[in-house]
């Protein structure tokens, strides 16, 4: 009787195990959700890779608490490293806003600028019911136009109310993504047509 007992409480706990349910984000929104660009520039533009706060790049979401805590969700993960979640959404918002594709590792085509975008996020900031952050340093870089390499360092920040459920917490970090993309790729045309080192 014990044992049949004990067969049946580890069958119980099995189950129980096998119900967990891990979810996958992505902060990469779908195709038709980034405006396209009117024309293409007239440079190439290479997008660099994303430094992240290491607090939340973690395989699992990381949202904050009242308090100043941090909650890391087990069951509730990127589909990929944060900085490579990040780095890929950034790059397809900017490549729909310039009309070009990012040419990073690829050979470029001679005589033409090249644009180098490098980010740096100080904070990646989830509160679920109130908001995603970002606060972000990046760069942009000037070369192979016959002139001395130019650079321009900006920082920005975006805030984005988000709702209460994990979905609208990432859309909502999409939404910022984008924000951001619009920044860069405005800054980077006007910076490329040497209409001033201007942030926005």
């Amino acid at each position: 009787m014990k044992k049949t007992l004990s067969i049946l409480l580890a069958a119980a706990s099995l189950g129980a195990c096998s119900q967990v349910v891990t979810h996958y984000y992505t902060l990469t929104p779908t195709a038709t959700a980034a405006p396209a660009a009117t024309a293409a520039p007239t440079f190439q533009f290479e997008m660099l890779t994303v430094r992240m706060p290491v607090q939340v790049d973690q395989p699992q979401l990381v949202v904050r608490q009242t308090g100043g805590t941090l909650s890391i969700l087990e069951n509730d993960r990127w589909s990929a490293p944060l900085a490579d979640e990040f780095h890929d959404a950034l790059t397809s918002q900017v490549e729909a806003r310039l009309g070009t594709r990012d040419l990073a590792g690829m050979p470029k085509v001679p005589g033409r600028p090249i644009v180098s975008l490098q980010t740096d996020v100080r904070r990646f900031d989830s509160l679920l019911g109130s908001y995603a952050l970002v606060d972000a340093v990046w760069s942009l870089s000037l070369r192979g136009d016959g002139q001395p390499r130019r650079t321009l360092t900006c920082s920005s920040v975006f805030r984005q109310p988000a709702g209460t459920a994990l979905t609208d917490l990432v859309q909502a970090h999409q939404q910022v993504i984008a924000q951001l993309a619009t920044a860069m790729a405005g800054t980077a045309k006007r910076f490329a047509a040497g209409e001033g080192a201007q942030c926005p």
